[in-house]
């Protein structure tokens, strides 16, 4: 009888009360939010660490942040060459037409791509210098880090 009493004393499970369904999405509002919170303790540590020049980031990390496809790459690539001054987004479009790419189209990539790495590391890739895009500081560093080992590499052959 005791064992009977037992069985009977545990009840329903969660899933049984409300369904299995609804009970699935529970556990997994739980873990999605348990997994932000984790990136968000993630990004606090990277930023820190990269704030501090504990870390210096390459310039493939940034671009498997900020950039989606090709064209964004592209975007960077020609943001770099243009130097501290900047490039404007209509000779940005021309340079790419091959993408039909219009000026405001560039603009709001670039936009975008910063949103992806203030989300990611707490610091922008590009910025306004008048009309004009630049790469920040930042980005700057980074990129030319990594075109040194090639431009040694070439002088040295």
């Amino acid at each position: 009888m005791e064992v009977v009493e037992k069985e009977r004393s545990k009840g329903r499970s969660q899933s049984e009360k409300i369904g299995r369904i609804k009970y699935n999405q529970q556990l997994l509002k739980r873990a999605l939010s348990e997994i932000e919170d984790v990136k968000l303790m993630l990004r606090t540590v990277v930023a820190g660490l990269g704030g501090a020049g504990f870390l210096s980031f390459k310039k493939p990390f940034i671009e498997k942040i900020a950039c989606v496809d090709e064209l964004d790459s592209e975007v960077l690539e020609l943001i770099y060459e243009s130097g501290g001054q900047g490039i404007l987004p209509k000779d940005l479009a021309s340079r790419l037409s091959q993408f039909k790419l219009k000026r405001h189209q560039a603009t709001r990539r670039i936009l975008r791509m910063n949103k992806r790495m203030e989300k990611e590391i707490g610091m922008k890739v590009a910025e306004r210098r008048g009309w004009h895009w630049a790469l920040t500081s930042f980005a700057f560093e980074s990129w030319g880090e990594s075109e040194k080992p090639q431009n040694e590499a070439d002088s040295t052959a």
